[in-house]
């Protein structure tokens, strides 16, 4: 079957509006609709590049609702772009589930590449990184510690996400699993206070409790590999 329509997968900036490519903005500019998991956090994008396609709810729980009445308007020729709060779609955040549905109705699909904090902060974080484990975002409860003690066992950089809630409950459990190991907090990536930390873990904790705001903000979290820097 012929299909005519494309899901484009555009990555947004992490924190500062100018981190977006010519090709993003156009590809925003030309689609039907733009598939955004926060509408308030896209509508601001849009604002700023004078940009006025409509923009459609399109997070965890809509992707479940939505995904089919996409892939509906895909085959029907349309151009719809999904879009992140902030990076790329698909990592830790919505976007797998329609995807693949429509690679398996046929719809053409193309990346829109962009910004990551992933691939951003072990840019500066200064670990070798030539083979690494992505965890995400550890669980809460169930599953934690035993993601923690794989964490340990690794011999290579691991790499995760962790919010201002739980940092410094992160950063005690780390100084158990993985004792000495060095560790890099890349806090609050390419906005105002864009911040990269390195230490043990108990030395972070340190640093953290003795200045508070150091707390606050989105964390990717990198242990460091075993062997260490040579």
């Amino acid at each position: 079957m012929s299909v005519s329509g494309t899901l484009y997968i555009v990555a947004t900036p992490i924190g500062n509006l100018e981190d977006i490519t010519l090709r993003a903005l156009r590809t925003l500019k030309e689609v039907n609709a733009v598939l955004a998991e926060d509408t308030r956090v896209t509508k601001k994008l849009l604002a700023h590049y004078q940009i006025d396609t409509k923009i459609v709810r399109f997070d965890a729980i809509m992707e479940v609702k939505l995904t089919g009445e996409a892939v509906r308007r895909l085959l029907e020729g349309e151009k719809l772009a999904l879009v992140t709060d902030a990076g790329t779609p698909g990592i830790s955040d919505p976007g797998a589930r329609l995807v693949k549905t429509a690679r398996a109705a046929g719809i053409h699909i193309e990346a829109v590449p962009g910004a990551s904090s992933l691939t951003t902060a072990l840019s500066v974080a200064g670990v070798f990184a030539d083979e690494f484990l992505f965890l995400g975002f550890l669980p809460h409860k169930k599953g934690r510690q035993t993601l923690l003690k794989r964490i340990a066992e690794y011999d290579e950089a691991v790499v995760f996400f962790e919010s201002t809630h739980r940092i410094m409950k992160l950063l005690d459990e780390l100084t158990e699993h993985t004792g000495e190991r060095p560790v890099v907090l890349a806090r609050e990536l390419t906005k105002m206070h864009e911040e990269v930390l390195t230490g043990t873990s108990a030395e972070l904790t340190a640093i953290l409790a003795s200045q508070p705001v150091k707390q606050k903000g989105e964390f990717v979290v990198i242990v460091a590999e075993k062997k260490g820097l040579e």
